[in-house]
């Protein structure tokens, strides 16, 4: 009986959505990209590669260092990877990546936490992102590159879009879990000495909240890598550029080399936004 159903038009539906958003607002996406492009170029060629690599690993390894509660293994470690990612000539490539990723989380972060404080306030919003959070959490990350070529055409600004859209539900969930886990004693004091609720937020929930939330940061910062690796396939630069040449090719050497180099920026990344995290709940 279900298979002589007519086929439910969900795919016409969404090409439909597609062809009005691009007719409405195309011109404005397509300017947002130049910015998008613009400013991981910026960041990337002005900030990143400009300053000399020995200089670099040096800076990110007392980073480490300091981060990690002053652990002297997590600074010789990220100096190593990070020598060996020079060694095998893949610098600018990584710092692109790296600008890349840093790009797209700040992005997703600054709408994913704000989001999430606001869910947490309201039920009716709660209940309304829960679906859209599973739907985007869910949906193969690929899926995401086809409608960001349309609004942006190829290159770094449509993979930060897709990147943004899929490392976002993490923030917001665990923001929103956080500050939800917050002790009602805690609220009563604050009420009683007369907060209001900006006060109460930024003086008694964010705070107790914050190891949960950089939970999120964390989750956020990692996924956003992954998608930066996969958008090489719409033209996005970096590592994930080198794994899919390498694909093509089928040079197994040259996809190890540029694989290991995305490990390296991962765990680096992993370690920094773990230390914050335990650096807040010590």
């Amino acid at each position: 009986m279900f298979s002589k159903m007519p086929k439910i038009p969900i795919g016409d539906f969404v090409e439909s959505l597609v062809d009005w958003i691009l007719l409405h607002f195309g011109s404005t996406l397509l300017d947002f990209g130049e910015i998008l492009d613009d400013s991981v170029d910026y960041f990337n060629e002005e900030i990143l590669l400009a300053i000399p690599p020995e200089w670099f690993i040096l800076i990110i390894s007392f980073l480490a260092y300091f981060v990690g509660r002053k652990n002297i293994k997590m600074a010789f470690w990220t100096a190593a990877g990070f020598l060996l990612i020079l060694n095998q000539e893949l610098w600018e490539m990584a710092m692109e990546t790296l600008a890349l990723v840093i790009s797209s989380a700040i992005l997703a972060l600054f709408i994913g936490i704000p989001t999430g404080i606001l869910s947490a306030k309201s039920e009716f919003l709660e209940r309304l992102l829960r679906p859209l959070l599973d739907f985007m959490q869910t949906m193969p990350s690929m899926v995401y590159l086809v409608p960001a070529i349309f609004f942006f055409s190829i290159g770094n600004a449509p993979g930060i879009f897709a990147t943004i859209i899929f490392a976002m539900p993490p923030a917001i969930r665990l923001t929103s879990l956080g500050i939800r886990q917050v002790p009602i004693e805690l609220d009563e004091v604050a009420d009683a000495f007369g907060s209001n609720g900006l006060q109460k937020l930024l003086k008694v929930e964010l705070p107790v909240a914050l190891p949960t939330i950089l939970a999120g940061v964390n989750q956020c910062i990692m996924l956003s890598l992954s998608m930066v690796v996969i958008s090489s396939m719409i033209g996005v630069r970096g590592l994930g550029s080198q794994v899919l040449y390498a694909l093509q090719r089928t040079d197994i050497g040259l996809s190890f080399e540029a694989g290991l180099g995305v490990v390296i920026i991962a765990m680096f990344l992993d370690r920094i936004s773990q230390s914050l995290s335990l650096k807040k709940k010590g």
